[in-house]
């Protein structure tokens, strides 16, 4: 029994999947999308030619695409029915995407085959729910804001990429699809930073797991997720010797004090313009100012089932 999947996979047998093949769609859908031949065998303990077999017949059913990425073939699992059975209709990974994209999910995936014990949280709605759960708003969640012709959509934890959280902590895992920077890592880090302080406050450990292909992407990562973990403290030289973290604190409730007319936040610093003066302050700190610690704990894992393949 996989427990993140809460049962849902039972409702596959309608598709005629049962055991371990409902097990591998349910896991599929809901962190993917997509799949190889190589990731379907190996979960299935199946020989390819099988494989090939399995993949065929749901083509023939209209319930998947065999699509290729980079020259390499891979299954897209893209039936409606599917994902409304697993309670997962809107989900977009059943929706054409980049490469990127694309070979983001695979290593999403390849990392969560292999770590189904951990308390993973599939969807959108159950990432936002657990963490609302301990009190933790949805203004410190990663964002980004579709706009359409229907208005506004605000899309939570929009890379969709893993997490996991239960009482022991959380984990977050960063999949690398190939870029030859530490950029996307660095903003992934960025867009997390309050969630995963407020986790800390409230006494969880936080790790971050970065997946990847190959030895340059590996090293790229082990040096940015080391820092992270513990930063090199170098002194400001500014009048504010406040972490990083410390000092976005500080510059909010000043501004708020600001806006609110807050006779304490006011009064601490004379006047508005006191205010005003101290705002500049912080931010000319803030570049300068040591790095806070931003996580517990983290590991570099590299995909043995994806790496011998050149996308």
């Amino acid at each position: 029994m996989i427990a993140h999947l809460k049962g849902r996979e039972k409702a596959l047998k309608a598709f005629g999947w049962t055991g371990r093949r409902a097990e591998w769609i349910a896991l599929v859908c809901l962190h993917s999308g997509v799949f190889t031949r190589d990731q379907l065998s190996g979960w299935l303990g199946i020989h390819r030619r099988t494989a090939r077999r399995f993949i065929r017949d749901m083509s023939d059913r209209r319930l998947a695409s065999r699509d290729r990425l980079a020259g390499r073939r891979i299954c897209r699992v893209y039936a409606r029915a599917v994902y409304r059975a697993l309670g997962a209709e809107d989900i977009r990974h059943r929706r054409i995407a980049s490469v990127p994209v694309l070979l983001r999910r695979l290593l999403s995936l390849d990392y969560v085959m292999g770590h189904t014990d951990q308390a993973w949280l599939p969807t959108e709605p159950e990432k936002v729910g657990a963490f609302e759960a301990l009190g933790i708003e949805r203004a410190l969640l990663p964002v980004r804001v579709y706009r359409g012709g229907g208005g506004n959509t605000r899309r939570y934890f929009p890379l969709k990429l893993p997490v996991a959280l239960d009482a022991g902590g959380a984990v977050f895992v960063y999949a690398d699809p190939g870029h030859e920077t530490t950029t996307g890592l660095h903003s992934w880090g960025r867009t997390h930073r309050e969630l995963w302080g407020a986790l800390r406050d409230r006494g969880l450990p936080v790790e971050a797991v970065a997946v990847v292909l190959s030895d340059g992407e590996f090293d790229r990562a082990e040096n940015v997720l080391a820092n992270w973990t513990s930063p090199a403290r170098s002194p400001s030289r500014s009048k504010v010797s406040a972490t990083g973290r410390e000092i976005r604190r500080e510059i909010d409730r000043v501004e708020q004090g600001i806006r609110s007319r807050d006779a304490e936040v006011i009064g601490e610093h004379g006047s508005l313009r006191g205010c005003l003066v101290r705002l500049a302050e912080l931010r000319a700190a803030l570049p300068t100012a040591p790095s806070e610690v931003m996580i517990d704990g983290f590991t570099v894992w590299r995909s043995s089932r994806l790496s011998g393949d050149v996308f």
